[in-house]
């Protein structure tokens, strides 16, 4: 079965469909380009409506239909609301439901961290972290 993190073109593809396909989105700098033969790099800004701006940082492995690494973080206008990264921490009994998956959260950003349901290493994150601002965006 085909994958979008199959190659550097399926991969492309998704996340610009996704860009056009959502009116939310006001701008973005994201960028697609190859670190090597087989690795990807996503970088950029997604900015939304609202003041929203979604920070992307992946690296991809076209080979192994991976994301070796990814960062996400939503801020809006200077305040940092939140951001995901799977640094693991194995002696976070809460955490253990995602691991190495989590969401990093006020109060204390830097140390309150829940488990992030639906992030993946296997598939792409970019249409639920979409679909998460959208849902901020329509309840602020």
């Amino acid at each position: 079965m085909s994958s979008p993190l199959d190659s550097y073109a399926e991969y492309s593809r998704l996340i610009f469909s996704l860009l056009a396909d959502h009116p939310s989105i006001e701008s973005h700098t994201l960028a697609i380009y190859t670190a090597s033969q087989t690795v990807g790099i996503t970088r950029g800004e997604i900015v939304f409506r609202k003041g929203y701006t979604l920070t992307v940082l992946e690296q991809i492995d076209f080979v192994a239909h991976t994301i070796l690494k990814y960062f996400y973080e939503l801020d809006q206008g200077e305040e940092r609301l939140w951001w995901y990264d799977p640094m693991p921490h194995p002696n976070v009994p809460e955490l253990q439901s995602t691991h190495p998956h989590h969401k990093h959260i006020p109060p204390d950003i830097k140390h309150n961290r829940t488990p992030a349901p639906g992030l993946s290493f296997a598939e792409p994150n970019l249409p639920k972290l979409i679909d998460e601002v959208e849902a901020m965006i329509k309840d602020s």
